[in-house]
């Protein structure tokens, strides 16, 4: 796969090859370095970190050029990587991998449920630089020509400086023509709303859909990617695979009369 020095860049996704997200973050990640391109052959929203473990997994070549390589895969994101990692990479490590862009916001507490943040976790376990890249437009055919020069100030940046060991970056884009800047943010913390209709089948069979809305528990926290999303602003919000409440420990310790492990 190698033929130059050019850095290795590794992209998946959760919606597919189909959609318009990807084909653009391919284009600039071309730019910049070798790709392989490892995605879902179905649409893959919702997934979070899951991975197939009651059948086995299928490959498929889709292309094959100098620099240039894609595959299609016949399970989740985090599949993909997983298995980009133990053997479509040829036992090359990338220098960097990428996921989306997302057709739809992945900010809030919607990030544990993201099958586009699968991928950027994944990669994070395999301690690769990973950026998850989503925006607000669901139109599979969205335009995203407003946020191309700065997802390629991002990756450049990534690739050029690297992360802290562990962190992947979520970035989110407001579907708009243009943008006053960008901001570092945290995740908004909320909860969802009416999250399933009840409906009635044909043959009077009940069945739940999925629907609802996200509510911010702190809607005027100006340190949060809802909150500055809300205001046309882009967001990157640092994310750690490392989920450890460090300021809780003590205070468990005390609740159950133990020690806290030192490391």
């Amino acid at each position: 796969m190698k033929t130059t020095d050019r850095p290795l860049i590794l992209i998946s996704n959760d919606d597919g090859l189909d959609y318009g997200g990807i084909q653009t973050l391919i284009a600039i990640a071309r730019r910049l370095g070798d790709v392989v391109v490892v995605a879902p052959r179905q649409h893959q929203s919702g997934m979070a970190s899951a991975i197939t473990v009651s059948r086995p997994l299928r490959a498929m070549l889709h292309s094959d050029e100098p620099g240039y390589r894609v595959w299609q895969v016949d399970g989740t994101p985090t599949d993909c990587i997983k298995l980009a990692f133990s053997h479509l990479l040829g036992g090359r490590t990338p220098d960097l991998v990428l996921s989306g862009i997302n057709h739809g916001y992945n900010a809030g507490i919607s990030t544990i449920y993201s099958g586009t943040m699968g991928v950027v976790f994944e990669a994070s376990a395999h301690l690769v630089p990973a950026i998850a890249f989503s925006h607000e437009n669901y139109h599979p055919e969205a335009d995203f020509t407003p946020c191309e020069a700065t997802i390629e100030q991002v990756i450049s940046a990534v690739l050029r400086d690297g992360l802290p060991t562990g962190v992947c970056l979520n970035v989110n884009f407001p579907n708009s023509a243009s943008y006053p800047g960008m901001k570092i943010t945290t995740t908004a913390m909320g909860h969802w709303e009416s999250e399933y209709e009840h409906r009635v089948d044909p043959h009077g069979q009940d069945y739940y859909w999925l629907t609802g809305h996200y509510e911010c528990d702190d809607p005027d926290d100006d340190s949060t990617d809802m909150y500055w999303l809300g205001k046309g602003w882009i967001t990157v919000t640092p994310c750690h695979l490392d989920q450890t409440d460090f300021a809780a420990m003590p205070v468990v310790a005390t609740m159950l009369d133990v020690a806290v492990a030192k490391g």
